[in-house]
């Protein structure tokens, strides 16, 4: 019998691992079949320019997957049993459950409302497609002066404001920070952060904690009202609460604690990868949010279970968070390097020779979506597609 392995998500995490597995298990002894909610990938490090209306594609998951052997289910997870190995989905095809050998969780992040009073009702975010574009539909909607508040100092609140404010200077656009935007940037990168906002008209209110959202406000901590006739929450990210309750041992965020093979420490069935894993980085602390840690936590994953199923020993490699790279618009960016201790070091590379840096890596994440296997051998692959358009025969 085939082993079967179910990877919940298709996003940079668990696209990359599903394709990787393909090309290096053998088909004939294993199963895979990846759970997404949408039938495309979205490049989520894209989405506020999305927003903002600029043109990111989007692949079709199945066409990415097309000949490499993975089976595409397009459903919503709605729960897991991990004593009966099992997934419960929801989708077009109707509800349905998934039995397992092995799962591979990587359902990563969405916005985090902290609670916040009328951010549910009134606020957009950027971490969703249709999120996305719905705040795209608002935008166009909006004509000069139109006014503009993101919430949030993180990578995602300040590419989100310096793409809006390049794209539509017709629009006031402001960012709201807890504390000082950049604040863990070297103070040269500080400083070209700050001189990208003065150049971009941005307005910056530092120290600011926003605690309330109206339709066309946002209400400050000390009462300060900012006009806003769009409010884009970008405050932080949260996991969905599936893994803690189906009894995995999270963390208090819901974080799926793993060992150094990204291995749950409770059910040692299921691994985690992205967002969704609390992982410890060689320097002692949790990895970010982020796609590069994506990257990271599905490679460690994806050799690991493979270890496991042809009989070698898991290798456990650092992982090592190496720095923050920040757009500032398209002719723009910071890229930051960071030391062990995470702590930003003094050099740093900034603007249009950055800019070109950060386009290069989304292009490289883009190809290697588009090439999940990563050069399986093009005969597999197309032996594998003809076997998938027979099979469509055969069932019409």
């Amino acid at each position: 019998m085939k082993h079967r392995i179910v990877v919940l998500g298709a996003g940079y995490a668990g696209a990359f691992a599903a394709g990787n597995l393909a090309r290096r298990l053998s088909p004939a002894d294993t199963e895979i079949t990846v759970v997404n909610a949408v039938p495309e990938f979205v490049e989520r490090m894209r989405l506020h320019q999305l927003a903002i209306g600029q043109a990111v594609p989007f692949r079709p998951l199945a066409d990415v997957f097309a000949g490499t052997g993975v089976r595409l289910r397009v459903a919503r997870v709605t729960g897991i049993d991990p004593g009966r190995r099992t997934v419960s989905v929801s989708g077009e095809e109707g509800d349905d459950e998934l039995t397992y050998d092995t799962l591979l969780y990587a359902l990563g992040s969405s916005v985090a409302d902290h609670g916040v009073p009328g951010v549910a009702e009134h606020a957009f975010d950027v971490t969703g497609r249709s999120s996305a574009l719905r705040l795209r539909e608002h935008l166009a909607g909006l004509g000069e002066d139109g006014t503009v508040l993101v919430v949030g100092e993180g990578l995602t609140g300040i590419e989100t404001a310096t793409e809006f404010a390049e794209s539509r200077p017709d629009l006031s656009v402001a960012l709201a920070a807890r504390g000082e935007p950049g604040d863990w940037l070297s103070p040269k990168a500080r400083l070209h952060l700050h001189q990208a906002f003065d150049r971009l008209g941005i307005t910056v209110h530092e120290h600011t904690r926003i605690e309330a959202v109206e339709p066309t406000r946002a209400i400050a901590a000390d009462g300060t009202s900012i006009p806003a006739d769009a409010t884009v929450w970008a405050a932080g990210f949260a996991v969905h609460p599936i893994a803690a309750a189906a009894g995995l041992e999270v963390t208090e965020t819901g974080r799926i604690v793993v060992d150094p093979t990204m291995r749950s420490v409770s059910h040692p069935d299921v691994y985690a990868a992205g967002d969704s894993a609390y992982a410890i980085g060689e320097n002692g602390r949790p990895l970010p949010m982020s796609c590069a840690s994506a990257g990271f936590t599905n490679m460690q994953a994806t050799a690991a279970i493979i270890a496991r199923l042809t009989g070698g020993e898991a290798p456990v490699t650092g992982l090592k968070y190496y720095g923050n790279h920040i757009s500032l618009g398209r002719r723009d960016a910071i890229f930051q390097m960071v030391d062990g201790d995470a702590r930003s070091k003094r050099w740093y590379l900034g603007g249009r020779t950055a800019a070109r840096l950060k386009s290069g890596v989304l292009k490289g994440a883009g190809w290697g979506i588009a090439h999940p296997t990563f050069g399986m051998p093009k005969r597999r692959r197309r032996l594998g597609t003809a076997a998938e358009r027979a099979g469509v025969r055969a069932a019409a």
